[in-house]
């Protein structure tokens, strides 16, 4: 239990005995003046009577407060609950949408990199190509430059005439 209710629990327990000890007392009438009239009846129960009056009209006016704060919570709760609804909602399509964004990144960059490695391979086949008829080239000019030498030794130290082995 709280603090606040076992104190006025302890408190309307006061008051009972109170009322209890003194009953007598409050039971005598007395002249009581209303402004307008006077009345002969018991002043401790007329006042009894408007302490118990002022507290159900307490009581009502807490159950009606308390009643408005549990339709406001409730109404709150479902607000949220229906806002974190759509945020979900909304988070989901965010990814949803990043991933295809994300897929179609990757689809665009599998395609750039075919279409470069296509052109990398069109280039290493042409630099091979032209590198086979500069090697073909070279060979042949080395022939001919081998050739050529040849006769030019062949012309001026002829062979001589023993056998050759």
């Amino acid at each position: 239990m709280k603090l606040r209710t076992i104190l006025l629990v302890l408190f309307i327990l006061f008051i009972a005995g109170f009322v209890a000890l003194n009953f007598e007392q409050i039971l005598q009438p007395t002249a009581l003046n209303f402004g307008f009239t006077q009345v002969q009846a018991p002043m401790g129960l007329v006042l009894l009577g408007m302490l118990a009056l002022v507290l159900v009209v307490f009581l009502a006016a807490l159950v009606y407060y308390q009643t408005l704060h549990l339709v406001e919570v409730r109404r709150v709760t479902r607000e949220a609950a229906d806002q974190r609804v759509l945020a979900d909602k909304a988070e989901a399509s965010r990814f949803t949408e990043l991933r295809q964004y994300l897929q179609g990144e990757l689809q665009a960059t599998a395609v750039r990199e075919k279409e470069l490695a296509d052109q990398v391979q069109l280039k290493l086949d042409q630099v091979q190509a032209a590198l086979t008829q500069v090697v073909e080239q070279t060979g042949n000019g080395l022939s001919a430059t081998v050739g050529e030498l040849e006769d030019r030794l062949e012309r001026h130290y002829p062979p001589r005439g023993g056998s050759e082995l």
